[in-house]
């Protein structure tokens, strides 16, 4: 029998959860909280590295430092049997090859590594090992998608073999690549192939570059058996994936509390509130389907002029925000905080992620503070919720409760919180659900049908 090895996710940002349940998530990766992750009963955990919103030589070190901090982690809880998988993005977005290329020269000397994009609550598939987005019903190539066009990762192609030889520069040639497809895993096509797929993977060395095709749940359950069978007999891999491998990997069942009964965690049934820093077209049209109920509130952030500001103009407009914010607590409303909308244009890298940081840092002002009782908070967007994990609500650790919709995830801070204690947060994608997600989700916790 296989036995089942620790999964470790370094996330890149902290919506990777969104497929299971029951596990931690960490925000500091000191060798004493990565031991709290490798002791903890689950068979995953998440280190959230938030490494999309840096640098490439940010993420990189970043990475290394976890990876330095993680072999003497392992070494200390005697920990021989794990797989490692970068988490990042299911749009091909992310720090690739630099941080799969920092784990394998930390952690060394992985057989191969898989992208493995596929994720199925949010409309992604891969055959013929080209990455597909389903919009409104209809298979389109990533690379036609709003998000290949990304100012600082974008790409030219969906065909994955192809999208590896564009990042690497040429370092690893697209014809290098090992391809396993939908009808190579399937038990039709197994019986046909002369070898299978688990003997594929025992041939594999010297960090071969693979990419997988994925159409269903039931396509990587099959994949990832035979990497832990691999595995179990001596080969090590790394992942560049999605979040729906990790489903397959760590076998953990149905969730305890259904989606549409997460409005159980929320707490005295009081209102709550909601921070939308996602600008991606999907999130403002959620946006805008939730600011036409009633019973919220819209305060909109007028963000354009951040860089330029001075700090007494920035504490005006958070003493601003904040005041509409009580108001509306204290009228019963739920508050839907959110950055202005129109896309702005900026001279260079360095100067869009500056900004993001202004950004972020006013938006963890607001959080810290927002009125004491509220009942629970969404946050939209990966690198938003990032930070008000990390750094709004200050947390070391965060137990995953599970999704509250598909694609979505929830956790609870812990009840010894200094300012929230046992408060149910969001952790929603810029880019999951549909025009109604987010109305969705704000009823299942506001209790509304």
């Amino acid at each position: 029998m296989t036995t089942q090895p620790k999964i470790i996710v370094l996330d890149d940002d902290p919506t990777g959860s969104q497929t299971v349940h029951s596990c931690l998530l960490l925000t500091r990766w000191d060798v004493e909280t990565l031991r709290e992750g490798l002791r903890d009963r689950s068979a995953i955990f998440f280190i959230l590295t938030n490494t999309r919103a840096l640098t490439p030589e940010q993420a990189d070190a970043i990475t290394r430092e976890v990876c330095h901090n993680l072999k003497q982690s392992l070494d200390a809880e005697n920990i021989e049997d794990f797989l490692i998988v970068s988490r990042s993005d299911s749009t091909l977005r992310g720090h690739y090859p630099i941080e799969t290329d920092a784990i394998a020269q930390e952690l060394g000397s992985f057989d191969a590594h898989f992208l493995t994009p596929a994720f199925f609550e949010g409309g992604r598939i891969t055959k013929n090992s080209t990455h597909y987005l389903i919009v409104d019903g209809v298979e389109t190539p990533v690379h036609e998608t709003e998000f290949a066009k990304d100012s600082v990762f974008g790409y030219q192609h969906s065909y994955l073999p192809a999208y590896v030889e564009e990042k690497t520069q040429g370092r690893i040639k697209a014809a290098d690549v090992e391809r396993f497809g939908i009808a190579d895993m399937r038990p039709a096509g197994e019986a046909m192939n002369p070898i299978s797929t688990e003997e594929r993977l025992m041939q594999l060395s010297d960090n071969r570059c693979c990419v997988v095709d994925a159409e269903t749940q039931a396509d990587l359950d099959r994949f990832a058996s035979d990497v832990l069978s691999a595995a179990s007999k001596g080969k090590r891999f790394l992942f560049r994936s999605a979040a729906s491998l990790l489903t397959s990997l760590a076998k953990l069942g149905p969730q305890p509390v259904p989606a549409e009964d997460m409005g159980q965690f929320v707490r005295e049934g009081k209102p709550g509130a909601i921070l939308v820093g996602s600008h991606v077209k999907k999130t403002t049209q959620q946006l805008e389907r939730l600011l036409v109920d009633t019973s919220v509130i819209g305060i909109e952030i007028d963000v354009s002029h951040l860089l330029e500001e001075s700090a007494t103009q920035r504490q005006a407009l958070l003493d601003k925000i904040l005041k509409n914010v009580h108001q509306a607590h204290n009228d019963g409303k739920t508050p839907v905080i959110y950055t202005s909308r129109e896309e702005l244009v900026f001279n260079d890298v360095q100067t869009r992620l500056a900004f993001g940081a202004a950004v972020s840092s006013l938006l963890m002002d607001v959080v810290r503070g927002l009125p004491k009782d509220i009942g629970f908070l969404i946050s939209k967007g990966g690198i938003t919720s990032n930070d008000v994990l990390s750094t709004g609500l200050a947390l070391t650790t965060a137990r995953l409760l599970g999704q509250v919709l598909a694609g979505c995830s929830i956790v609870r801070t812990p009840a010894e919180h200094p300012q929230f204690p046992n408060l149910p947060v969001v952790l929603f994608p810029g880019n999951v659900g549909d025009v109604n997600g987010l109305v969705t989700v704000y009823h299942r916790l506001s209790h509304q049908s």
